[in-house]
């Protein structure tokens, strides 16, 4: 089977996520939100909220809590829903409802009721990797952020920040521009963890 996924990154300002399900897969998903912004605005609703994640929703004003069940007034005016109960019921319930409003879905292992999934993430500055194996096997997802976490230097910011530099100054079209900008990069391909991106720093002293 082809991954027909297509990655797409979203400007978290201005979306508004609902968490349904308050146990440990809604606490899983509420800190993967806030890991990429921790401004995101989110609300969860949940018939027991589980002590770490109150902690949690005391700690962020941006964050609504309902110790409730679910109901269909909750979807309005959200733009993602991410569904984490332990009642395949419930989940298909929110799904259907959320599907009518136009309202994407994410569902905690239950891939058949997903219209996007939460990849493994990997952030290093302004740099961000998402990574997915088409909802079949988040573990190695997990391991291949730990890898790429540990070979991308920490300090990758200053070789973005010479780029965009040399990116921004450049006086070229923009054909030019890339044309250059492959060029300096293409060292990158062929050496091993830490000697591309002190050859980065070489070429712009």
């Amino acid at each position: 089977m082809s991954n027909t996924l297509f990655p797409v990154f979203l400007k978290t300002e201005t979306a508004h996520f609902l968490i349904v399900g308050a146990g440990n897969v809604g606490l899983e998903k509420t800190e993967t939100l806030l890991k990429q912004n921790p401004a995101i605005r989110i609300t969860i609703v949940g018939t027991i909220i589980i002590p770490k994640l109150k902690g949690i929703i005391g700690s962020y004003s941006n964050i609504d809590a309902f110790e409730r069940p679910f109901q269909e007034i909750d979807l309005e005016d959200k733009d993602f829903v991410i569904i984490g109960t332990d009642s395949s019921e419930v989940n298909l319930e929110v799904r259907n409802l959320a599907k009518a409003k136009g309202i994407k879905v994410n569902a905690a292992d239950q891939p058949a009721l997903c219209d996007f999934y939460l990849g493994s993430i990997v952030n290093k500055g302004s740099l961000k990797i998402a990574i997915s194996t088409n909802g079949k096997s988040p573990v190695l997802a997990k391991r291949m952020r730990e890898y790429f976490t540990e070979v991308i230097p920490d300090d990758i910011e200053k070789s973005l920040d010479v780029l965009n530099q040399f990116r921004a100054n450049h006086k070229g079209n923009f054909q030019q521009k890339l044309n250059d900008l492959n060029k300096i990069t293409e060292t990158f391909k062929n050496k091993k963890r830490l000697g591309y991106w002190n050859k980065l720093k070489c070429l712009f002293g």
